[in-house]
């Protein structure tokens, strides 16, 4: 399924999400769960992404005794000045809760295999996924969650008709967990190295949107985990704010540090810009391009 250009204007405030690149040692090195979004969705439907979705009202409520770390700690380690403490915690709690609701997998949590079919069956019963997980004993394990880059929609959304503003965190997963894609939003689950899932893109075998194009891109120069880990660990997350606009019928997407973006300084190495062509996005230069 090819991704569709889109055109219109969207002048509404982005809604706040977040998701998360979850990653682990395979047998040749670094992978990163993706899954592949159901044909019907409203948002990137048959498209592989990572876990994630909308901050949604009960993610902000969460008491400050059911986390595992401080509030303050929360929002000094999204690095943004005019955020403020309740959503800085709620899009730590979307995290867990989307990779939970998506992927059946618990973060942070060893040994807590048992606990999913319980947890699920309260989430399915009504109940707030941060109330269910206290009534497990069980704090929230936001500390497993790193912030890694936010993602900001243009006024142009190029591939949705939507904005958001996404929150990307990495995060390990549980060695004793196995991860099974929710029915009803996905049709698959599925380990990739970074290099391997932008060579199944080029191939014509899945869909990335851009976010994920680039995203990828930035995961295939570390080696494992524990490079991911130092990566996140020792800067701020960047922010990227896409500045579409069309050259010859085409739409091009730049990013931070290309010389048509209103930011001078380069956000990552590697491609500035994805342009629209052969029903997708893509950087020039080609499939070697992406590997930095």
């Amino acid at each position: 399924m090819a991704l569709a250009i889109n055109s219109d204007i969207v002048n509404t405030p982005p809604v706040p999400a977040a998701t998360v690149m979850v990653v682990r040692d395979g047998e040749r090195g670094l992978e990163v769960l993706l899954v592949r979004r159901h044909a019907n969705s409203g948002v990137l439907g048959g498209v592989h992404v990572f876990p994630g979705g909308k901050l949604d009202a009960a993610d902000r409520q969460v008491a400050a005794a059911a986390l595992d770390r401080p509030v303050a700690d929360c929002l000094q380690a999204l690095g943004e000045a005019d955020l403020d403490a309740g959503t800085a915690v709620g899009l730590h709690v979307a995290a867990l809760r989307e990779t939970f609701e998506e992927c059946g997998l618990l973060l942070g949590l060893q040994g807590a295999q048992g606990l999913v079919a319980r947890l699920r069956q309260q989430t399915q019963n009504g109940t707030a996924f941060g109330d269910a997980v206290q009534a497990l004993g069980l704090v929230l394990p936001v500390s497993s969650l790193l912030p890694w880059s936010r993602w900001v929609t243009p006024r142009v959304p190029s591939v949705t008709n939507k904005r958001f503003d996404t929150r990307f965190f990495m995060a390990v997963a549980p060695s004793d967990q196995e991860a099974e894609h929710c029915t009803f939003e996905a049709t698959e689950a599925v380990w990739l190295s970074p290099r391997a899932g932008l060579e199944r893109f080029w191939a014509g075998e899945i869909d990335l949107a851009p976010p994920q194009i680039m995203s990828l891109c930035q995961l295939g120069g570390l080696a494992d985990v524990a490079q991911v880990q130092a990566a996140a660990r020792s800067r701020a997350p960047v922010l990227i704010a896409p500045e579409p606009f069309d050259v010859d019928g085409q739409r091009v997407i730049c990013y931070p540090g290309d010389p048509s973006h209103s930011c001078a300084d380069r956000a990552w190495p590697g491609p500035t810009r994805l342009i629209y062509r052969n029903q997708r996005f893509e950087p020039d230069g080609g499939l070697a391009a992406l590997f930095v």
